[in-house]
């Protein structure tokens, strides 16, 4: 069911027939960008006749003759760019329209994957708070690549990795603590600057004395430390976990960094880097700003990591004998390549763009450079309401949730924005415009569409005097369809396979969403067409075949959206 691809390797088998010895990997069988220039594109004789220094004309008039046989083009002609240009009969894109119809829940598939196992890590948000707004960008990328990578048949693993490891959970615990030792005084307690104030805290807390009562009142911090810790990141991750669910996100695999080190994860890694002589002492260069009286020079241990891509070597071990982030962080994906993930995606937020090189080449290294990491990152996300910056939260402690942006605008609005632009871009997101059902809001515009061509399911009878039924749709005589504007989007359909490849290829959802929005845009336009001053009826009695023909058209293109919008993870409504 995908027109360009079918036609594709037609003419690469034809041409591996003569040039079998050339590279063809760079012929490329498109939809041209000017619908003048033919149907379909390919630069086939313009990239052979550099290669082999020939004849535009002579290539031309061989693919030319690869397809003319075929019967399924009007013309085929040589544009002056080099470019072979290819009208196609209407028949063609009739039987395209019943395959999409007749095979529904495979349009837009392609096997790409093979099965192939593939890991792909998101959010991985600290457990010291609810997700925030930046982390709701990473996860919806996160998933909507999931989704997609599945849809064309890849093994996909979900992964969470859980820093439950380090200075960050200490502050936790002794958050939750002052909120547990709140609960048995009359004076306020005050919340330091470098521990978490945020009111998401007081339940925990709550829970803790509810339970255990004055237990570890007037105790030493070692008495109740760790069983703060652990109950503080249990809850925070229950938290967590609501969080993505409202965003119906979830994960296959949570992976513990406090785990990884308890079960000697990082000592393996370590001495694998050790043996492979890839560690040495040394110094490091003084931070940024640093004055040099501020400053005294310590032995670390250091991964030569410029050996593998990165623009200096990196610590891995402290002077005193203590693990920096990073060292866990190469066992971690060393843990992934031992369960068999040769292909590994994490999506990183705006502030971790740094920290990219150094993770790509600890991969290569500890994995003797046969497994590949591709790290995507997610820009910011710029919050308003009616162009008005919105307002930090002060339950939260300082930052927007990502169940306050679910709750004001819906789960749909969020996930489809969150895709609406490539990753590495900032996004702004206005409220208001969620709130708004016209041509403003993109995910109404989208679902308005497929509820509009529902109604028209559901409206068969009362128009037509009878039932539309699935044969009706697929036996339907298309050759009606005689407008461009259905030629328009019956063509736009037909793209839908490449934009899910591309999508793929590219690691860039927000392609899906931008095809969605434009698809809709000329549904709209061929509602609210008019012909001969006259705005056209989709259903009209007394020109039942004609009817049919527009309904089958119409009911592919809410396959379409219905197949898009769920990769997206976004109901298709069929009623507003």
């Amino acid at each position: 069911m995908d027109i360009l691809e079918k036609y594709k390797n037609i003419l690469i088998t034809e041409l591996n027939k003569s040039y079998s010895k050339e590279d063809l990997s760079n012929i490329s069988f498109e939809f041209p960008r000017d619908t003048s220039h033919g149907d379909f594109s390919t630069n086939a004789a313009l990239i052979l006749s550099k290669k082999l220094k020939m004849d535009l004309d002579q290539i031309f008039l061989e693919v030319k003759k690869f397809f003319e046989d075929s019967g399924d083009f009007k013309d085929i002609v040589l544009a002056k760019s080099g470019f072979i240009n290819f009208f196609v009969k209407d028949s063609i894109l009739h039987d395209f329209i019943r395959e999409v119809l007749k095979n529904r829940e495979n349009f837009g598939k392609k096997e790409l994957g093979k099965g192939e196992k593939i890991n792909i890590e998101y959010v991985s948000a600290n457990p010291t708070g609810p997700l925030h707004v930046g982390h709701t960008r990473g996860a919806v990328f996160g998933d909507t690549l999931a989704n997609i990578f599945d849809f064309v048949g890849f093994d996909v693993c979900r992964e969470y990795y859980i820093n439950d490891s380090g200075e960050q959970i200490k502050n936790l615990a002794k958050s939750v603590y002052l909120r547990y030792l709140q609960n048995f005084s009359d004076n306020e307690i005050v919340i330091p600057d470098n521990l978490y104030p945020g009111e998401y805290l007081i339940p925990i807390a709550k829970k803790i004395s509810d339970e255990h009562g004055e237990k570890f009142l007037d105790k030493d911090e070692s008495d109740w430390l760790d069983f703060f810790k652990k109950e503080s990141i249990s809850s925070v991750m229950d938290i967590i976990k609501s969080d993505l669910k409202s965003l119906e996100i979830s994960h296959d695999v949570f992976i513990s960094e406090k785990a990884l080190l308890e079960e000697g994860h990082v000592n393996k890694a370590y001495k694998y880097l050790e043996d492979k002589k890839l560690l040495y002492k040394g110094n490091t260069n003084p931070p940024k700003g640093s004055k040099n009286d501020e400053w005294s020079e310590k032995k670390h241990i250091l991964f030569k990591s410029k050996s593998f891509g990165d623009d200096e070597d990196r610590v891995v071990k402290k002077h005193d004998g203590q693990w920096t982030y990073f060292m866990p962080d190469i066992a971690y994906h060393l843990n992934k390549y031992e369960r068999g993930f040769i292909r590994m995606i994490n999506i990183f937020g705006a502030d971790h763009s740094g920290y990219i090189a150094r993770m790509k080449a600890a991969v290569k290294a500890v994995t003797n450079e046969k497994a590949n990491l591709e790290i995507k990152t997610c820009q910011l996300v710029r919050l308003s309401r009616g162009g008005k910056p919105v307002k930090m939260s002060k339950r939260a402690g300082s930052f927007i949730t990502l169940k306050e942006i679910v709750n004001e605008v819906g789960k749909d609005a969020v996930r489809f924005m969150m895709v609406s632009r490539k990753n590495d871009a900032q996004l702004d997101f206005d409220f208001e415009v969620f709130k708004n059902e016209n041509n403003d809001n993109p995910i109404f515009y989208i679902q308005y569409a497929n509820a509009r061509i529902s109604s028209l399911i559901r409206n068969s009878k009362e128009k037509l005097g009878r039932d539309i039924k699935d044969k009706d749709l697929i036996n339907a005589d298309l050759t009606f369809l005689q407008n461009e504007n259905e030629k328009k989007i019956i063509f736009q359909i037909a793209n839908f396979p490449k934009v899910i490849e591309q999508s793929v290829t590219f690691m860039e959802p927000h392609r899906l969403s931008y095809y969605l929005r434009d698809l809709a845009s000329s549904f709209h336009q061929y509602w609210n067409l008019k012909i001969d001053n006259k705005r056209i009826h989709i259903l009209d009695k007394s020109e039942i075949d004609l009817s049919l023909a527009r309904v089958a058209l119409l009911f592919a293109v809410s396959i379409t959206i219905q197949t898009g919008l769920g990769l997206l993870g976004i109901e298709a409504i069929e009623e507003l």
